[in-house]
């Protein structure tokens, strides 16, 4: 079995190895009436999701080029499942945080499933015993279950019930599955009390990164998380973004993300023009945990800074206001950067492919870029390509493919 090393840099390095989770039973298992309650705007056709979510992951392994660059979380859990620590522990963890479904009163017999037994409970709820668990359908969202910040990986603490049992998954596999054991103490959990999510962090360079305050990441979440990097990582600058506390944004990736070293898909009304300061700049103190902070009008300006070179902002939408509410809405600033230049995002948001075409991106679709090269390999750096994903059933889950990806490992 391959070891796994997390090493992330910069959002733009080329990617090495990206944990995901194709949809499942446990996104087939949301009530039409609870949906919300679940994070879920509508029901989704689980079959076609699936084909839109290999679509993608088919795309990552070709540019990648590796046959283990895509890890499903499935996998990895069922794996760790195989040792009995991680089943006791996961069943620990689980019961402690889930007090509502008074799992504790169903402890030992949770701890004699069988490894199958209990991976679908994790999943989907579903067990042979008197309980009831909803199931985890928003798990196809990696992104927010942890944070790759150089060889350090931030484990997150969901704000929502409906997913703080993801937290339990991700840690299970991170403590127990052999592939992470070089891992193990380079794992940073947060204190109790704080919300933190990884979709709310960009690492824009080695010393750089953005931490979003927002619906979903408290203040005290990104306090504890620039503590850890500060003291446990070269990052000497975090920029804290306030984000609207509304669920259309609820991570700043929603609104905000890297195509290129020098090219950020941005939403506008938040960051473009007359916008008011909602940038802070923290730095180390003079003590361990004290932070020297500062407000900072303009993010572009904050980030040419400390970055020490020119940034250009891409609208999302294009340069219409009513379309660029329309494509952020269907996560059209949520493009996941694969090597530079290179970026995945949905079909739907026809305007920011136009406006990315304009940026002298090559606009292709997925299915059409694989067949083109189904007999050769591709080698990014030679051209900046935008690639269409069909995501009909997945846009519908709230979320693109970014939030769909945990980078664990890019090329320094």
């Amino acid at each position: 079995m391959s070891s796994f090393a997390p090493f992330v840099t910069t959002e733009t390095s080329p990617l090495q190895h990206v944990i995901v989770h194709t949809p499942g039973r446990e996104v087939e298992l949301v009530p039409p009436d609870s949906r919300l309650d679940l994070l879920f705007d509508d029901i989704l056709f689980v079959e076609q999701a699936r084909e839109e979510h290999d679509l993608m992951c088919a795309v990552f392994n070709k540019i990648v080029g590796k046959p283990d660059a895509v890890l499903q979380i499935t996998t990895l859990l069922a794996e760790a499942f195989a040792l009995e620590d991680a089943r006791l522990e996961y069943v620990a963890q689980a019961c402690s945080m889930a007090r509502i479904t008074n799992l504790q009163a169903f402890e030992s017999e949770l701890q004699r499933l069988s490894p199958d037994e209990l991976l679908r409970f994790a999943l989907t709820g579903e067990t042979p015993l008197p309980i009831r668990v909803p199931p985890l359908p928003n798990l196809m969202f990696t992104r927010d279950l942890a944070a790759t910040v150089h060889d350090h990986m931030v484990i997150s603490y969901a704000a929502t019930a409906a997913r703080q049992r993801e937290g339990v998954v991700i840690k299970t596999i991170l403590h127990h599955h052999p592939a992470f054991h070089a891992l193990r103490d380079r794992i940073i959990e947060l204190p109790p009390g704080v919300t933190f999510e990884g979709g709310d962090l960009l690492v824009a360079s080695p010393e750089v990164v953005l931490i979003g305050l927002s619906e979903r990441t408290s203040f005290g979440g990104v306090m504890a998380v620039a503590e850890a990097l500060f003291s446990r990582t070269p990052v000497e600058h975090v920029i804290m973004v306030d984000v609207p506390k509304k669920r259309s944004y609820m991570h700043l990736d929603t609104v905000f993300t890297f195509s290129s070293p020098t090219e950020c898909v941005v939403f506008p009304p938040l960051f473009v023009g007359d916008v008011p300061g909602n940038v802070f700049h923290l730095r180390r103190g003079d003590e361990p945990g004290r932070f020297v902070c500062e407000t900072r009008p303009y993010l572009k300006q904050t980030l040419e800074e400390l970055l020490g070179r020119t940034l250009t902002f891409i609208p999302c939408g294009g340069n219409d206001i009513l379309s660029q509410h329309r494509e952020q809405w269907t996560d059209g600033a949520n493009f996941f950067c694969i090597a530079p230049g290179v970026v995945i995002g949905y079909e739907r948001n026809r305007r920011t492919f136009d406006i990315m075409r304009e940026h002298g991106y090559r606009v292709v679709a997925a299915d059409s870029f694989l067949e083109f090269y189904s007999e050769s390999d591709f080698a990014h750096g030679t051209e900046k390509v935008a690639i269409k994903l069909a995501g009909t059933e997945l846009s519908r889950g709230r979320g693109g493919p970014r939030c769909m990806t945990l980078p664990i490992a890019r090329l320094a």
